[in-house]
């Protein structure tokens, strides 16, 4: 029954009712992991520290004490949190073998609340990419490529090599942690969200990826790619387990002063039956090139379904939106510029062996730790912030980013409560195919419907909502008013309840696996 339902009302209840214990998760969970070790969503297990904070959660609930709806939930995280005692890598050379001193907050909160860490999860290196294939431990593969629905319509059926050279991508950067999550390895997953890298792999892998408004959740300990934008972001199988953890997670936090002072109260998510009273805006630049008709045709559809529901929904305009991507290159990239210059090999991580100079020593460090990606958005980003360079790039990139977020502004005050969009251009095309592509090329292509919420700090949230003539997951994306976390969702559960999403038929994990997969009936925990 625990595999079934969503964390508040059945995985908490079988818990506290003792149908299944906190071990018999944990171990089910790291089992999955190593049936499913071919996806290559992990990059570390804990499987000692899981277990060992199992048996604790275990103790509590025979206590009748349990800390909280997550006490004795499997989850995962990141590898670009910092975690105590386990390694934190970024997916990179550079960081290869550091064990972080503390806990990042939304770690911390987490494991407050009694749950139980099972690992970090793959990501592009330093979360520079957007498909999870650029780390050094070698690209994710997306659950989807190896179910039913997929397999069925996917060309290559006789040759193994041609059938294994079909997977698709996860999407990223946080691939690793909506691939956990799709192929039932953990209950929710920690991403990071800077343009899209939370929304964009749940899209992908048919999960809810849900990004906060900047400032309600801490990012300390979230190693930075650009402060002005990062959030920590969630990632489930359903509308109301994003709600439970963003409740543990959200609040001020005296060591990230870009916190928000009030109080957080953790809300439950009502099952809304009359959404009349809410106005629903489709942006008319959301409509962007390269957009498939497939995906085109699908957010038309869920228009019509608010519509005919009572809701009012209207075209606005988001008139400045076309030059957010360019925008958001620069500012990205000078950020980062900035942010990765503490790898220097003097303080933590990787140091080169060159020994001429101090200056030669920083250099092959770099060189060394840093792949080209990284490598190239610092130069990217060390040209814009050049002092004849700065007021023409920089200064005027931060003047468009506030006309991006007042267009948001205007939106929300003439009266819509919603903004309906894609997530995504396409729906996950092939491993083969995505590399064809450098980094630069692929991340513009795939932040350009997701990067705006991150500019204006708004809360967005990627729901699944249907599959692709190819058998995989396209999600829909809403974005909401600026803290009005509550709202959002309860809009994205009242859709995930009328559009009802198939479920995952992993036959690939059913082999390895049949004792986990044959209590598994939806993809969702709802």
């Amino acid at each position: 029954a625990a595999w079934k339902g969503g964390l508040r009302f059945q995985v908490s209840a079988a818990l506290k009712e003792g149908r299944v214990t906190p071990t018999e998760l944990c171990q089910r969970c790291l089992s999955l992991i190593k049936s499913t070790k071919f996806l290559n969503a992990y990059i570390t297990v804990a499987e000692e520290t899981a277990l060992k904070q199992a048996e604790e959660s275990e103790k509590r609930y025979r206590r009748g004490q349990p800390l909280g709806v997550l006490d004795g939930i499997p989850i995962a995280v990141k590898d670009n949190f910092n975690t105590a005692g386990i390694e934190t890598t970024c997916a990179s050379n550079m960081l290869k073998g550091y064990v972080s001193p503390y806990n990042a907050t939304v770690v911390q909160k987490l494991l407050d609340q009694g749950a139980v860490l099972l690992g970090k999860t793959n990501l592009d290196e330093f979360a520079m990419g957007s498909g999870s294939t650029d780390g050094v431990f070698g690209p994710v593969r997306n659950p989807w490529s190896y179910s039913r629905q997929y397999k069925e319509k996917s060309v290559p059926k006789s040759h193994s090599e041609d059938k294994d050279a079909n997977w698709v991508i996860t999407g990223g950067s946080s691939g690793g942690s909506a691939a956990a999550v799709s192929s039932f390895t953990c209950f929710a997953a920690l991403g990071s969200d800077t343009g899209g890298s939370t929304r964009n792999p749940a899209a992908h892998c048919g999960v809810v990826g849900l990004k906060p408004t900047y400032g309600l959740i801490s990012r300390h300990g979230l190693i930075p790619l650009v402060n002005s934008m990062d959030v920590p972001g969630i990632l489930t199988r359903c509308v109301d387990d994003a709600a439970v953890v963003l409740g543990s997670l959200a609040g001020h936090d005296p060591k990230d002063s870009t916190t928000i002072q009030d109080n957080f109260n953790p809300f439950e998510l009502p099952n809304l039956t009359d959404i009349s009273k809410f106005s629903i805006g489709i942006p008319k630049e959301y409509h962007a090139p390269g957009l498939s008709s497939e995906i085109l045709a699908l957010w038309s559809k869920a228009a019509d379904l608010f519509k005919n529901a009572g809701a009012k929904v209207n075209e606005v305009s988001l008139p400045h939106t076309r030059y957010s991507i360019v925008c958001y290159h620069v500012l990205c990239t000078a950020e980062v510029a900035s942010n990765m210059a503490r790898f220097d090999g003097l303080e933590y991580g990787h140091r080169s062996d060159m020994n001429k100079s101090t200056e030669s020593m920083y250099a092959a460090t770099r060189r060394e730790g840093f792949n080209d990606v990284v490598r190239g958005r610092i130069l990217s980003g060390n040209y814009f912030l050049l002092k004849q360079n700065y007021e023409n790039y920089f200064i005027k990139a931060q003047k468009v980013r506030r006309l991006i977020a007042n267009d948001f502004v205007k939106v929300f005050r003439s009266g819509v409560d919603i903004l309906l969009t894609p997530t995504t251009l396409s729906d996950a095309v092939p491993y083969m195919e995505f590399i064809k592509e450098d980094n630069r090329t692929r991340s513009t292509q795939d932040d350009i419907l997701t990067q705006a919420a991150n500019m204006a700090g708004l809360p967005a949230i990627n729901v699944p909502t249907a599959l692709s003539e190819r058998g995989l997951p396209v999600g829909l994306q809403f974005i909401g008013r600026s803290f009005q976390e509550k709202q959002l969702l309860t809009v994205a559960k009242w859709f995930e309840k009328q559009i009802k999403f198939p479920m995952i038929q992993l036959e690939e994990v059913k082999r390895h696996d049949h004792g986990v997969f044959q209590h598994q009936k939806s993809a969702s925990f709802s």
